[in-house]
């Protein structure tokens, strides 16, 4: 637990950092403009598909039966574009992620070997492409994961407990391998993976957990459905920092554990 809350400290430090708060945007900008494109053109057709599915489903009689029941028929019309947005909302946290992960993790691994591990040895057992490889099909686990899981989100109180158990595990496997790729062999990522994967999908759900803010923000929307490009493009940024944040924490705790590694196996047998 020590070790867990001392490299929680020196990420919120880290993330302040001018250089960390750079590579946030990066993918925010990718990000924010790819899916805003996509949503601007693609928006109108597919709330109007979702309106028309709900119109013949029994769900979405249910749920128009419901709003009724409380008052609330104005929701009817909020219904379709809140389902759109959150569908798509899964899709823009794993294309930042993707981002983070493949361009932005390098960069904060090598701003923690410049500043505290300058003196570790690189043993570079992954590699971008393997990273790339790695987090790819770690993503599309995920996402059948989240498919097959996605009716029970309609039931509380799973729908809190799910997704962040799925972004927790999902950046448990993307980061700890990048976090390893340059300093670490692949036997000592491997190593470390068993010897630390508790705290290591615990700082995984944590940092999931953090990432259901801007999903509160973006569920709150609903009432706001005109301003959704601005709501989205500040979620959009929430959810890079946070994962900047993510791979600054998986970093500290890493390399200070292959760092303790490598001290033990130094010492003289007894």
């Amino acid at each position: 637990m020590t070790d867990f809350l001392r490299s929680l400290g020196r990420a919120a430090a880290s993330a302040l950092h001018p250089r960390m708060l750079w590579l946030t945007f990066m993918p925010f900008v990718v990000a924010a403009a790819g899916w805003g494109l996509l949503l601007w053109f693609m928006w109108q057709p597919l709330v109007d598909a979702v309106r028309v599915r709900l119109g013949g489903s029994w769900l979405g009689e249910s749920l128009y039966h419901a709003f009724d029941w409380v008052g609330l028929t104005s929701l009817h019309a909020a219904l379709a574009p809140f389902i759109v947005i959150t569908l798509a909302i899964p899709l823009i946290v794993t294309t930042v992620l993707l981002l983070i992960a493949t361009i932005s993790m390098p960069m904060v691994v090598r701003h923690l070997s410049l500043r505290r591990f300058a003196n570790l040895e690189q043993r570079r057992g992954g590699t971008w492409y393997g990273s790339l490889a790695h987090t790819l099909v770690t993503t599309i686990v995920c996402i059948v994961l989240f498919v097959v899981t996605l009716p029970l989100w309609l039931f509380p109180p799973l729908f809190a407990i799910i997704p962040p158990l799925l972004w927790g595990w999902l950046t448990y496997r993307v980061m700890t391998y990048d976090a390893l790729a340059l300093h670490a062999s692949r036997e000592e990522r491997r190593a470390l993976i068993r010897r630390h994967r508790a705290p290591l999908l615990a700082i995984g759900i944590a940092t999931g957990l953090m990432g259901t803010v801007p999903t509160l923000i973006w569920a709150a929307s609903i009432w706001l459905i005109v301003l959704f490009p601005v709501i989205a493009a500040a979620t959009i940024w929430i959810y890079a920092f946070i994962l900047v944040f993510s791979a600054l924490w998986f970093g500290h705790y890493c390399l200070d554990a292959l760092q303790r590694l490598r001290a033990d196996e130094a010492l003289p047998s007894t």
